[in-house]
C-alpha cells in the first residue's frame, strides 16, 4: 500500500490548509457561537474542495478533514462530502447522480446523515416516520440521508421534516429531526449502507485525526513558550512523555484512516479496516485532546481558550464514532466470521 498524495491530493490539501487557516480563525469561531460558518463554506465551495472529492477520492477527503479539523472550522465539510457526494456517486441512479451532484459540488445542495441505522420506519410508499433526537449539521442541511430500521437509505428534504435545534458539545449545528410521513428516495441497493457507514467511519477519524494534531500543535507550542522555575514546561520529562503519547495516538488515528481510505479507493475490502479507524478515533482522540488541555495546566481550563475547543470536539467525534468498546466488539465479530478481510 502507498499513502503517498497525489499531485491532485496535495494541491487540494494545500489550498484547504491556506482557507482553513486563513478564514477559521479563534476570534472568527468565537463569534460565531454554536452556528456554522456560512462565509467559509461559500469560500471552500467557490475553490472547488467539495467537488474535488469525486476525483482525490476518499484519502483525498480524509486530507482536506485533517486540515478542518487542525482549525475545528464549523462547516459540514466531512457530512455532505460523505453522506451527499460519496454516497449519491457510489449508489445513486443515473437521475440522482444528474440531479444531485451539481449542487452538492457547488455547495447550494448540503447533506446531513443519519448513521448507523435508526428506529425510522418506511411505509409502503416510501414514506418515513419516526424521531432522530440528533443529527449533526441538521441546520446547515437542505437534504438528509437517513438509514431506516432495516438498514436501507433513504434521502430526505428537510424542507419536508420538522427540524428542531440541539446543542451539542461542539459547535455542529445538530438538530433533532422529526419525520411524521416525510416523502422520501430510496439510494442504493441492499450494500449501500454499509459502504456508506464504513466511508462515514474513516471520514470522521480523519477528521478527529486533524482535532488531535491541532491539539497537540498547541500543547508543544504552549509548553516550549510557558516557563516554571526559570525552565520550559516542556524540558520537563513527564510533560515530554505525555505529548509523545499523545502524538503517537494522533499517528495511530491518522495511519489507520488512511490505510481504510487508500482501500476504499483501490476498490478492496475495508469494512473492518474502517472500524479499526473509527476505534482508534475514538478511544485514542479521547486521550489526546485530555492530555492536551491538561498540558496547559490551568490555562486549559479556561473555556475561553483555543484548546478547549479542541477538546469539545475531539470528545464529540469519540461519541459520534461510538463507544470503543462497542466498536471492539463489533470488530471482533466481523473478524470472527470473515467478514472484510482482503
Amino acid at each position: 500500500m502507498d499513502f503517498t498524495p497525489t499531485e491532485e491530493q496535495t494541491a487540494a490539501r494545500e489550498l484547504a490548509a491556506r482557507i482553513f487557516g486563513d478564514l477559521s480563525t479563534h476570534e472568527r469561531l468565537t463569534a460565531l457561537g454554536t452556528g456554522g460558518d456560512g462565509e467559509l463554506w461559500k469560500a471552500l465551495c467557490e475553490a472547488g474542495l467539495p467537488a474535488a472529492v469525486e476525483d482525490i477520492g476518499l484519502l483525498g477527503l480524509v486530507l482536506l478533514l485533517e486540515e478542518q479539523g487542525r482549525t475545528t472550522a464549523q462547516v459540514p465539510f466531512a457530512a455532505s462530502c460523505v453522506h451527499g457526494l460519496l454516497a449519491v456517486s457510489a449508489h445513486g441512479s443515473a437521475r440522482q447522480r444528474e440531479r444531485l451532484l451539481p449542487g452538492i459540488a457547488d455547495g447550494s445542495v448540503v447533506v446531513a446523515g443519519v448513521l448507523p441505522a435508526t428506529a425510522v420506519r418506511a411505509g409502503p410508499t416510501g414514506e418515513l416516520s419516526g424521531v432522530v433526537p440528533v443529527v449533526p449539521w441538521l441546520r446547515d442541511a437542505t437534504h438528509v440521508l437517513v438509514a431506516d430500521d432495516e438498514h436501507r437509505l433513504w434521502l430526505v428534504r428537510t424542507a419536508d421534516a420538522r427540524c428542531e435545534p440541539v446543542e451539542l458539545t461542539a459547535p455542529w449545528s445538530a438538530g433533532r429531526l422529526i419525520l411524521d410521513a416525510a416523502p422520501a428516495e430510496r439510494l442504493g441497493g441492499a450494500d449501500a449502507y454499509d459502504d456508506v457507514l464504513a466511508t462515514a467511519r474513516t471520514a470522521f477519524a480523519g477528521l478527529q485525526a486533524g482535532v488531535c494534531a491541532g491539539s497537540v500543535a498547541r500543547a508543544v507550542a504552549h509548553t516550549n513558550t510557558r516557563e516554571q522555575f526559570g525552565r520550559p514546561l516542556a524540558a520537563k520529562q513527564g510533560v515530554q512523555l505525555r505529548a509523545a503519547d499523545a502524538h503517537m495516538d494522533t499517528e495511530a488515528i491518522r495511519v489507520t484512516a488512511y490505510e481504510a481510505a487508500w482501500r476504499r479507493d483501490e476498490g478492496l475490502d475495508y469494512a473492518t479496516h474502517a472500524l479499526t479507524a473509527a476505534w482508534w478515533a475514538s478511544e485514542a482522540g479521547h486521550r489526546v485532546v485530555h492530555a492536551g488541555q491538561h498540558l496547559h495546566g490551568g490555562t486549559g481550563a479556561d473555556l475561553e481558550h483555543p484548546v478547549h475547543r479542541h477538546f469539545l470536539w475531539g470528545r464529540q467525534l469519540d461519541a459520534y464514532l461510538g463507544c470503543g468498546s462497542e466498536l471492539l466488539q463489533e470488530l471482533g465479530e466481523s473478524i470472527v466470521h470473515g467478514e472484510g478481510e482482503a
